[in-house]
């Protein structure tokens, strides 16, 4: 007789939560049901022991160890999530160089300005350029000096073979820097500055017949606004000076070469703008010391200095110091703007610099101009810059 066996209420929905220890031997999964009597008097049969549900964790085969103070990191997909959105418009590179630019220029063309101005005052009153020259290159010198020593501006490492390179382009510079002094000791500062204007000319003339170098037909026809203008407006001057034009265009052609030189012989030193004007006027000023002493002497210079004491009071010990200072600053800025800009743009600084020393010069001074002499010196200033374009091109 096949009994059936009926699970009672109590028996089926009682679980114990107490753990069977399995060994780990036994890979048993399912739980096991014993049913130890059986007793054909009864009409109802159960199992005396209930069903025990041992916990998941101890089935060997799907335990896994267990890790404490786990922390759920939860993170957003790339392609979800969204970016910040923050309003700050920051400068571009191109338009803080730029600013840059604009800042080297209008350092340069008011230090240039000042620096006219004082020097004019100063030979107005005390006509010795070669010491006024002489000054201003000792001044330069004694400020680097001090920045080196002090470690405001690092020194330059330069060898021997750096002033050997040196020392040609120093020669030119020294040349150019008296020359140019002397001129403005004998005419006004609008007309050497007009007639320095045309040292494109020489630049062209001289790298032509001398280094054999050849340039576009461009450039050859914008020498003729340059040469023009210069000779209308030397033509027109109504204080016209031989010397203080022989000056100005012996200054164009000492400049020249300087630059010649400087490319040749210190083409690969790496030195920066400033130290390299800096060692550029100590050895300038060691060459032009003694000739300075030699053409004017220490005797003239004392009698001249008294003179001008007299006259104008102590603020001329302020003109003297002014003019020196601002003679090598306004040099210094330019040859530090070079390792910033393009040679064109820097040429095309220079014809605007000149633009603002004549006209400022004519203000202060109040120089007699004519109208056909501005125009010429319209004429060679425009020259400049058609050079300065058609050279680039």
């Amino acid at each position: 007789m096949i009994s059936s066996i009926k699970c009672t209420t109590s028996s089926t929905s009682t679980f114990s939560s107490t753990k069977l220890p399995l060994p780990r031997s036994q890979l048993s999964i399912l739980p096991t049901i014993q049913n130890v009597e059986q007793n054909m008097n009864f009409p109802l049969l159960s199992s005396k022991k209930p069903l025990y549900l041992s916990s998941i964790e101890s089935f060997t085969l799907l335990t896994k160890p267990k890790r404490k103070n786990v922390t759920k990191c939860q993170a957003y997909e790339g392609d979800r999530s969204r970016p910040l959105e923050i309003n700050i418009e920051l400068p571009s590179k191109e338009s803080a160089q730029k600013l840059k630019i604009g800042l080297y220029f209008a350092t340069w063309w008011a230090l240039n300005v000042v620096f006219n101005i004082y020097n004019k005052k100063v030979l107005n009153a005390f006509p010795y350029p070669w010491l006024t020259s002489t000054l201003s290159l000792a001044a330069g010198s004694l400020m680097m000096l001090i920045s080196w020593a002090t470690r405001v501006a690092d020194a330059p490492k330069v060898d021997l073979d750096f002033w050997k390179a040196l020392f040609p382009v120093a020669v030119a510079h020294t040349i150019g820097h008296v020359a140019a002094t002397v001129s403005m000791s004998k005419v006004a500062v609008s007309f050497t500055h007009i007639i320095k204007s045309g040292e494109p000319a020489f630049s062209v003339l001289v790298s032509t017949f001398l280094l054999g170098e050849a340039f576009p037909m461009s450039v050859y026809l914008s020498l003729l606004p340059i040469i023009g203008g210069c000779a209308l407006a030397a033509i027109t001057e109504l204080n016209f000076n031989m010397i203080g034009f022989m000056g100005a265009m012996i200054s164009n052609l000492a400049f020249v070469f300087r630059n010649i030189f400087s490319k040749k012989g210190m083409n690969g030193m790496s030195v920066s703008g400033m130290n390299y004007y800096a060692c550029l006027s100590m050895m300038s000023l060691l060459i032009l010391t003694p000739f300075a002493i030699a053409v004017e002497g220490p005797k003239v210079w004392a009698a001249g200095w008294q003179t001008a004491v007299s006259q104008i009071g102590p603020n001329f010990v302020w003109w003297v110091v002014a003019q020196s200072v601002f003679y090598h600053l306004y040099n210094q800025v330019s040859y530090m703007s070079l390792d910033q800009i393009s040679p064109l743009t820097f040429s095309i600084g220079n014809t605007m610099k000149r633009i603002s020393v004549i006209v400022s010069s004519i203000i202060i001074f109040h120089t007699p101009l004519q109208p056909i002499n501005a125009l010429g010196a319209a004429i060679a200033i425009l020259g400049t810059f058609i050079y300065s374009q058609a050279k680039q091109n």
